[in-house]
């Protein structure tokens, strides 16, 4: 039985590195969150506890001016609830509010239990975890989304926006990033430009302005009005169109309004 969606990371997430953020990893969460990012991870796991733990309290800050999340790698939440857990273990996971768990495989992935999301990786070569592979690409991950029973990111090596297209294109809910954001120059102008590749390729397309509807079998007629309830022809425009006017013989019958599935 998996864990509440209610609330899973989606979108562009950043994860920390102290020793490659450029400026400080305060200044470029900072920065990525001014630039759209909602959730960060911090990992920092060869801190003492006491310093990871003030770092959690300042990173929590940042997140809270815009309704973000903090999730801290490893079972210990440092005063939080929100964890990011390895793929060696511990299990079963902890019970906290939010849980996700570090994925390469499909093994990996059938062992999910409680957890509420997952992270599948690497998509590319990365060099902040070189001896993971061979990269997935994103037919290999699309096959893993399809397994999952828990929403994914996909993580490794993801830096541009086209990368950041082709992982929403193929199933996962968000991407995972580290190097891009740390080592920006400027990480809000980073992150922007990452998170409107997301939004962007999460936002249903509408047809433009006079193309003509795949589903008209001539030109120039105009589609009916769709029944109540069909949100996706009232989002797309498509509908069946109307019955050519009727001969002078026949009495012209009224047009058919369609109705399609949500």
């Amino acid at each position: 039985m998996t864990g509440d969606r209610g609330s899973q990371p989606s979108g562009v997430v950043v994860l920390t590195d102290r020793l490659v953020a450029r400026g400080g990893l305060e200044r470029v969460v900072a920065g990525a969150v001014a630039g759209g990012v909602r959730w960060a991870v911090l990992r920092e796991k060869d801190l003492p506890r006491a310093e990871r733990a003030a770092l959690a309290v300042a990173l929590r800050a940042i997140l809270a001016d815009v309704g973000g999340t903090l999730i801290v790698a490893g079972p210990d939440p440092l005063g939080g609830d929100a964890v990011h857990l390895p793929a060696a273990g511990p299990y079963p996971p902890p019970a906290h509010r939010l849980v996700g768990r570090s994925c390469h495989n499909r093994a990996e992935l059938d062992r999910l239990t409680t957890e509420h999301y997952a992270t599948v990786s690497p998509v590319h070569p990365t060099r902040s975890k070189p001896g993971y592979g061979p990269p997935l690409g994103a037919d290999g991950l699309r096959a893993l989304v399809g397994s999952s029973r828990v929403p994914v990111l996909a993580l490794g090596g993801i830096e541009t926006p086209d990368q950041v297209t082709a992982c929403i294109e193929a199933g996962a809910a968000g991407v995972a990033i580290l190097g891009a954001l740390m080592r920006a120059e400027d990480p809000t102008e980073t992150a922007s430009t990452l998170t409107s590749a997301f939004t962007k390729a999460v936002t249903p397309k509408l047809p433009e302005p006079g193309a003509e509807s795949a589903r008209s079998p001539r030109r120039g007629l105009r589609p009916t009005v769709p029944a109540q309830g069909s949100s996706l022809t009232a989002r797309s425009g498509h509908g069946r169109p109307q019955p050519p006017t009727a001969t002078r013989n026949s009495r012209p019958q009224p047009p058919t309004a369609t109705k399609e599935g949500p």
